[in-house]
């Protein structure tokens, strides 16, 4: 079923004029909208405790509607073109279904509980947001102008996009709670009490500091140890960059990630305001810098990891292998003799002797597989 999807909707051609593009926006605004609805009715079920004062009804009810409006006009233009009929048809029923279970009176019912979720509204809000920043940005600033919006690995890269969202209770789980019952007795630090005291911003560029020291020396064992490089190969099997491929990463690669940046953050017992923001800005980080752009940034690439610095990381040109491990800060590439930044841009990507599959279920069983297989006999040279 996965190949299937692939064959059919990836690499896809959206030249105006065949009336692909809009049922692309066709079927996926009637599916987002299904998705939204089913929030109203179940949100104890489907949406984010943390977010859930921060809701609007009124604005996220005429939302809705609207996106059901448009998914339905685009679906019914895009069946004036023979080509796009089925998939327009689909995005037509897609939002007359979203449209009938969000008709009536929806009334999403407070909540103060924090049982079990599945975070869909993060899924959908986020999906949507960084849709509207990054495709047009690729667009108009493209370091690949032939590469496609649905180019090839995007399915794939969305099921990841949807497992890291939709998942964020259950990583949280994971990474969060033991540290909190690790440093469960370390409150009382009078460290803590000093970091907490100093300015937010000051506080923002410490926790970039720390954080991006350990998470470099995690990402370069991730390279130059074989065992753990089995994980990590899945992040650089992507043939492609763009603003989706920093989504494909191996569940193992976000839990250990996620401790890493989590144990010195709670250690240091940095304000919460400090870390949200630090939060924010490292998911928008991520996807930038693996984002399909040209922009060069000539100073700021010294100081803040960029497209052009990240991309090198990525590329599978020899010279390349190996190199610019930071997430954030190129500094610790130039103290430790890892950067590589020559004058063009990266162009091959991918990995170069791992035999990566292209689905998420095969891409999650890659490592234990060849954990498990016995190591070959290697002839005398």
């Amino acid at each position: 079923m996965s190949q299937r999807l692939r064959n059919r909707y990836e690499n896809v051609d959206l030249t105006p004029g065949q009336g692909k593009t809009s049922a692309a926006l066709s079927v996926s605004l009637g599916l987002l909208s299904l998705l939204a609805a089913v929030c109203f009715i179940w949100p104890e079920l489907f949406t984010t405790p943390d977010f859930r004062g921060f809701y609007n009804l009124d604005v996220l009810r005429t939302s809705l509607h609207i996106s059901i409006a448009i998914g339905f006009g685009c679906g019914l233009l895009s069946m004036m073109r023979h080509e796009s009929i089925r998939y327009g048809v689909l995005g037509m029923l897609l939002a007359t279904l979203a449209a009938l279970i969000g008709s009536g009176k929806i009334e999403a019912p407070d909540i103060n509980t924090r049982g079990l979720y599945v975070g869909l509204d993060y899924f959908i809000l986020t999906l949507i947001v960084l849709a509207l920043i990054f495709i047009p940005l690729e667009r108009l600033f493209s370091k690949e102008r032939a590469q496609k919006v649905f180019r090839p690995g995007w399915i794939t890269d969305l099921k990841y996009f949807m497992f890291s969202h939709l998942g964020l209770q259950l990583i949280s789980f994971f990474t969060i709670i033991p540290v909190q019952v690790l440093l469960h007795e370390s409150t009382t630090w009078e460290l803590q009490k000093w970091v907490a005291a100093q300015p937010i911003w000051l506080q923002f560029i410490a926790i970039l500091l720390v954080v991006d020291f350990g998470t470099y020396w995690i990402h370069r064992a991730m390279h130059e140890v074989p065992a753990l490089w089995k994980i990590h190969a899945v992040h650089h099997s992507t043939t492609h960059m763009d603003w989706l491929a920093s989504s494909r990463l191996h569940v193992l690669e976000i839990l250990t990630n996620r401790l890493v940046g989590y144990l010195p953050i709670f250690v240091l017992g940095f304000a919460p305001s400090a870390v949200y923001a630090y939060l924010v800005f490292i998911s928008f980080h991520a996807i930038f810098i693996h984002a399909n752009l040209r922009l060069r940034f000539p100073v700021l690439r010294w100081i803040l990891a960029t497209p052009e610095f990240h991309h090198w990381h990525h590329s599978s040109e020899e010279a390349a292998i190996d190199k610019n491990y930071a997430g954030f800060l190129p500094i610790y590439d130039v103290i430790f003799r890892t950067t590589y930044m020559p004058g063009p841009l990266a162009s091959t990507y991918g990995t170069v002797n791992d035999p990566i599959p292209a689905g998420i279920i095969g891409q999650f069983l890659y490592p234990f597989k060849c954990w498990l297989q016995k190591p070959k006999h290697q002839p005398n040279s």
